[in-house]
């Protein structure tokens, strides 16, 4: 595991000493992991959320095809193939 060195302000250093202390965390190490965590998930959500947002504008919703279906199989297909090929050579 790498270190980080952070400064924080004594009023803030406080607050996470209080954290650590009342939160059940074990160390400010293991505080501010679970915050960089929370932050991950908290983007990804953001990401997922545009996504969706953007599938849902991106215009009226059309039935899939028997042929729709398989250009997805054959995608999926394509790109199992791509990724061992990377992994192999």
């Amino acid at each position: 595991m790498t270190s980080i060195n952070i400064s924080l302000p004594d009023s803030m250093r406080a607050y996470v000493e209080q954290q650590v202390a009342n939160g059940g965390y074990s160390s400010a190490s293991e505080y501010f992991r679970e915050l960089v965590r929370q932050d991950q998930k908290h983007k990804e959500n953001e990401r997922l959320e545009a996504m969706l947002l953007e599938g849902l504008n991106s215009g009226t919703a059309t039935a899939m095809t028997t042929q729709d279906w398989e250009d997805v199989r054959q995608a999926v297909r394509e790109r199992i193939t791509k990724g061992k090929e990377q992994h192999q050579g």
